[in-house]
């Protein structure tokens, strides 16, 4: 019977069927911040259990320290408690720290994949909802609630429902101008923020094979924005060829025997799924959110959309919500809003290709006066390779503020925050209301698109940028 990549992972991975849907499941790594790993571990602790497999959990900071230059755990006051819990709780349990300043620390959905800790046809979860985003290296891998991480961190297992199968295929090639976050930012302004609700989601076709790795991350990360837990991609040797030599990934004789299963794990021909679309690439453009979803999103090129155009009364109020808190018109022309902020980062958009990408737009020009442009990479590791090819000197030359490693304007809980009324474009995943700050508006967007609009001081079509 012909089988999806989903099921393949997943079945084996049943330690027992607990009945109704249920199933108890084996848990391969587990990967641990800031924000919830040292109160997980200590109220693992205090439930009088010791962490099953210690060696099988990885920890860094990354939500609640400063992107500031020169940065300790205690410049955000606020955060400073939370590193030192975590490095406590870390060694006393044989937690596994990738330390500010350590080649491993980063924003922990960039450097699980990059040190090989997440490998295809494992199972990885973590406190946190962008976990989704490991998914690009052909895991199942998807964010747990509080409770849910201390069972797991105790038993390496975890109880959760089967989800439904849903494929989405990208076929065609990339239009000029046209990255994943453009394809998974027009995915969800299609089917809606709620499309991936109960299903695990398979990126697949033509376009997809054709992406990088790390653009597969980026295509998973907003998976749960359509409402899945889950969002991956089949391995194949484009994923086997990233992830040789790397810190954790096999070696030797278990290498060879891990991409020979590996390669076992597509989904077959004439796999069943319960929802499968097709997009075709050559209806994307580049993309930009308007408002305060993600799938109120439009190509650069359109117009914001009045709320007489809503498809029912629900939506036509949430237009024009967002409307009023992004400071909009109905029907006006996206090209040309003007741009307070721009913040290039996040475990959507902070990796090496992510910088290149908008390093290329902004070499040999300068950022508007008027507007404030960050670049936080993803990790320490991508900061220390983008420095080796002269990244960095690219972005300060153009008036860009180069950073320390972490999620910083992200969700702005680390103390940094787009101040009220400023409008940002911003590579991260959410523009809710006040997400990277009390009020302040947010457009999401590629990292060449956020370069383009620090250069311009206002949203501009990237295609057009000499």
């Amino acid at each position: 019977m012909a089988r999806t990549l989903f099921d393949k992972i997943f079945d084996p991975h049943v330690v027992a069927d607990l009945g109704e849907g249920w199933s108890l499941l084996h848990i391969d790594r587990v990967l641990l911040h800031d924000l919830s790993g040292a109160r997980a571990l200590r109220e693992v602790g205090e439930a009088g259990h010791a962490v099953a497999r210690p060696d099988l959990v990885f920890a860094t900071p990354d939500h609640a320290v400063s992107s500031a230059p020169g940065r300790t755990s205690e410049t955000f006051a606020g955060g400073a408690g939370l590193v030192a819990g975590l490095r406590q709780r870390a060694a006393e349990t044989g937690v596994r720290l990738f330390d500010l300043g350590q080649d491993g620390q980063g924003i922990v959905h960039v450097m699980g994949p990059e040190l090989g800790i997440v490998l295809p046809g494992t199972t990885l979860v973590c406190g946190d909802s962008h976990t989704c985003t490991n998914g690009g290296m052909g895991a199942l891998a998807f964010g747990i609630g509080a409770s849910e991480l201390g069972h797991v961190l105790a038993t390496q297992t975890l109880r959760i429902q089967k989800p439904k199968r849903m494929r989405i295929r990208f076929e065609g090639s990339a239009p000029p101008g046209v990255t994943p976050k453009d394809m998974i930012l027009a995915a969800i302004g299609r089917y809606g923020t709620a499309a991936g609700t109960g299903h695990a989601v398979e990126y697949a076709g033509a376009a997809v094979r054709a992406l990088s790795v790390e653009g597969r991350l980026t295509l998973c990360n907003l998976s749960i924005e359509m409402g899945a837990r889950m969002g991956f991609v089949a391995p194949d040797e484009t994923t086997f060829a990233w992830l040789k030599g790397r810190r954790f990934a096999p070696t030797g004789a278990d290498w060879d025997a891990a991409v020979s299963y590996w390669r076992g794990l597509p989904s077959d021909p004439g796999a069943v799924f319960e929802v499968d679309h097709v997009i075709d690439m050559a209806d994307l453009a580049p993309q930009i959110t308007w408002g305060t979803s993600p799938e109120q999103v439009v190509a650069v090129g359109g117009r914001v959309p009045s709320p007489s155009d809503a498809p029912d009364a629900s939506k036509a109020a949430a237009w024009q919500a967002a409307l009023d808190y992004m400071g909009l018109t109905a029907g006006a022309a996206i090209a040309g809003t003007k741009v307070d902020w721009v913040f290039i980062g996040s475990c959507t958009n902070s990796r090496i290709e992510d910088l290149r990408a908008a390093a290329a737009i902004a070499r040999g020009k300068r950022v508007a006066s008027h507007v404030t442009a960050w670049v936080v990479a993803g990790s320490e590791r991508v900061k220390r390779d983008a420095e080796a090819e002269g990244l960095d000197q690219i972005f300060r030359d153009a008036g860009f503020a180069w950073r320390e490693p972490g999620c910083a304007l992200c969700v702005a809980a680390n103390g940094e925050a787009v101040p009220s009324g400023a409008r940002c474009v911003s590579t991260s995943n959410r523009n809710f209301v006040g997400r990277q700050g009390k009020g302040a508006r947010t457009h999401l967007a590629s990292p060449a698109m956020a370069a383009a609009a620090a250069i311009a001081g206002a949203i501009v079509d990237v295609r057009e940028v000499a």
